[in-house]
């Protein structure tokens, strides 16, 4: 934030289509591609599931019953006010800082620069848990995969790939999130096709193996890590072609077809395959995928579990990097963290910095990479939730393109309801958890004094930002 003081917000102000001072921000560029409602919806698809690779454990922790109903169900409770809370921010805030300007404009510099903390981080953890589940699904084929120095060459070398074409463009991105979804989608749609004849329609009503007993930390932590992050696309407003009118439609779009990836193949599997419990784990569908139809479409599948891997990494690197770049914008960050690419207008020192860090976290196992993320993010989603409500209450005739049709009383039990849940999931993660986040935190707090000291000693140049004033 500039050091000088910011004149106070109106309710009649539009607020903040922010530009800056500096040549290099993000929307001081003219000439560049944007994102239309096609490639956004498969981006936000990825930015959130990518398919239903990853869903498995939760039958394993809890059994077939409890797995259904927390995928029919949890979509209501969480996904659907996350994706309209994001819809309204979104096209009233349409800036690449996404969550950073709500929470900053709704509490003040301090949170905001909290909030971008805790998100970038759980971002950058959560990118981590892409290659480690594509090597999770291909160890099946190739076992030297499974441990040892193969497997951790494996994650870095995809993930440092990987990272190399995000940095050729957002717009390459979004298509190619098109066509990785149709490839990796496909082999349960034949998957789920073939097995409908197999369908015993009890199994769905099994509540598990009685000697096995339940784990709710890992039942819960794989609803919440599937079906989250649907904020992380606010951080790509500024590269969006008409973000009021597409991010609502694109929104909209996503969670039905998200939900609808999640469900037909469960159904399927649980309803055709009877196995133990057990062997319920990340890359099961695979195994299933053999038992229905046979090894043809179990190396589809594993080949779509890859495709699914590169557009998940894809979609939420490009917000981690969109991110740094937005808080650079907004003056939380120096201004070299905006610079972007002269050849492919990315912004890639974003890019570095979260590629850097996910390689730091890759050598975690599967289940401490999604709790990490997982317990980041609900930090920061407590707080979404009270800047969404806040900002309600405090302004109120502010011109908002797209308005959650709700009062306040019904905003705050929208909100209240995911925020119960996501103090549970808080409250059930480990000691491990409990420290990587409380040190992470404590470093975003010192991280923003660090910053303050930086502008007011002058080491570095920080944009200023320009709010452009308007009336509904």
């Amino acid at each position: 934030m500039p050091s000088s003081p910011k004149p106070p917000i109106r309710e009649d102000q539009v607020l903040p289509l922010t530009t800056t001072t500096t040549t290099i921000s993000s929307t001081t560029t003219t000439h560049r591609k944007k994102l239309t409602l096609i490639p956004l919806i498969f981006l936000i698809y990825f930015e959130v599931a990518g398919g239903p690779y990853g869903e498995e454990p939760a039958v394993q922790a809890a059994g077939p019953l409890f797995a259904i109903l927390g995928f029919l169900i949890f979509p209501f409770i969480w996904s659907v006010p996350e994706a309209l809370i994001t819809a309204e921010l979104s096209t009233t805030f349409p800036g690449n800082g996404g969550f950073v300007i709500w929470a900053e404009r709704a509490f003040g510099p301090f949170w905001g620069s909290l909030m971008g903390t805790w998100k970038f981080l759980s971002g950058v953890i959560n990118i981590a848990a892409f290659p480690v589940l594509c090597v999770d699904y291909m160890d099946k084929i190739i076992p030297a995969f499974g441990s040892g120095w193969p497997r951790y060459l494996a994650i870095s070398v995809s993930t440092l790939f990987l990272s190399f074409i995000n940095y050729t463009g957002l717009t390459i991105v979004g298509y190619a999130a098109v066509l990785l979804a149709i490839v990796s989608l496909s082999p349960f749609i034949l998957m789920s096709l073939i097995a409908i004849p197999k369908i015993h329609p009890h199994r769905w009503l099994s509540l598990g193996q009685k000697d096995v007993k339940k784990d709710w930390n890992l039942f819960f932590n794989t609803l919440f890590w599937n079906l989250n992050f649907w904020d992380n696309v606010s951080t790509l407003a500024g590269e969006v072609e008409n973000p009021h009118k597409t991010f609502p439609v694109a929104l909209f779009v996503a969670v039905i077809f998200t939900c609808l990836a999640y469900l037909f193949p469960l159904f399927a599997v649980i309803g055709s395959v009877s196995v133990d419990q057990t062997r319920w784990g990340s890359g099961f569908h695979a195994e299933a995928a053999e038992i229905i139809a046979g090894k043809w479409l179990k190396y589809w599948i594993l080949v779509g579990a890859a495709l699914s891997g590169i557009g998940l990494f894809e979609a939420q690197l490009s917000s981690s990097a969109y991110q740094v770049l937005g808080m650079a914008d907004l003056g939380f960050l120096p201004k070299f963290f905006a610079v972007r690419s002269k050849r492919f207008n990315t912004p890639w020192v974003g890019i570095l910095i979260s590629t850097m860090i996910t390689l730091a976290v890759s050598y975690m196992t599967f289940t401490d990479i999604i709790s990490s993320a997982n317990f980041l993010y609900s930090l920061g989603m407590l707080l979404e939730f009270a800047s969404f409500i806040w900002l309600r209450r405090k302004l109120p005739a502010l011109n908002r393109p797209y308005r959650v049709p709700m009062k306040l009383p019904g905003l705050v039990v929208m909100c209240l309801i995911p925020s119960v849940f996501l103090i549970f999931v808080m409250a059930i993660a480990t000691k491990t958890v409990y420290l990587i986040s409380g040190v992470m935190t404590l470093g975003g707090i010192g991280w923003y004094f660090l910053m303050k000291f930086c502008k007011s000693k002058k080491l570095f140049k920080f944009s200023v930002i320009e709010i452009e004033e308007g009336r509904q």
